[in-house]
């Protein structure tokens, strides 16, 4: 999809490589979240598709999770994500992201713009790394909107850090020029979620709390309408 909202479900940027080439080829992740005990289930691996890397990266969402939201209550959540209609080896860190996107969209059942597609490692800090493979992830989701149509609202997101990297076709240039097209490079998962959501991300005040109204209060108020089961079971 390259229109519209949906919830739980984000385009992720990915490159294939084929006797020399490079392509890109946008993916769609989706997620589903129920109360549980704090794990994230990882389909690819479970299909033995998923490498290390990527492993690696979808653990790391789990530190996230709880070092952004886990204060004072257990992480009470059940999650998994999956990449789909994918039929082959999957690896690298570079869409988790999307992948932790998608499973806070779920858990606040906030809809994701589905006309920008994203790129980019997540460390625990919830801060944004760079990837490879940059211009042709980008030059895949533009080829995608282009034979659409382009309409002002279709774009990527990539980490700051490869901004360095770009070195993009002259097509997409002028698409970026002219407005038809947008890439955002953000620092921090937040700035991605107001880029994908049109919603304020919110910080923690000192009381603990998000502010009303932000993504990440919808994110802590589900969880701990997660965590309600748990917190009053009898010992």
């Amino acid at each position: 999809d390259t229109d519209g909202g949906k919830t739980g479900q984000v385009n992720a940027l990915t490159v294939l490589n084929a006797s020399g080439f490079a392509f890109g080829m946008p993916a769609r992740v989706t997620a589903q979240v129920q109360p549980g005990d704090g794990k994230v289930v990882d389909v690819e691996r479970l299909a033995a598709f998923g490498g290390p890397t990527h492993t690696k990266g979808v653990q790391i969402l789990t530190g996230y999770l709880n070092g952004r939201y886990a204060h004072g209550q257990p992480l009470s959540l059940s999650a998994s994500i999956a990449f789909e209609q994918s039929y082959g080896p999957i690896d690298g860190d570079s869409a988790s992201a999307a992948e932790l996107i998608g499973i806070l969209s779920a858990i606040a059942d906030v809809p994701v713009r589905q006309g920008i597609a994203i790129t980019g490692s997540v460390n625990q800090h919830g801060f944004m790394q760079p990837i490879g493979g940059a211009n042709e992830k980008i030059e895949g989701f533009f080829d995608v909107c282009a034979m659409r149509g382009l309409a002002g609202h279709h774009g990527v997101i990539i980490p700051r850090a490869n901004v360095v990297n770009l070195m993009l076709r002259d097509d997409v240039v002028e698409a970026a020029r002219d407005g038809c097209f947008n890439i955002y490079a953000v620092e921090t998962v937040d700035e991605a979620i107001e880029v994908l959501t049109g919603l304020k991300a919110g910080a923690r005040r000192a009381g603990g709390r998000f502010p009303r109204g932000t993504f990440n209060a919808a994110v802590a108020d589900r969880l701990e309408y997660f965590a309600r089961p748990r917190l009053m079971r009898p010992v």
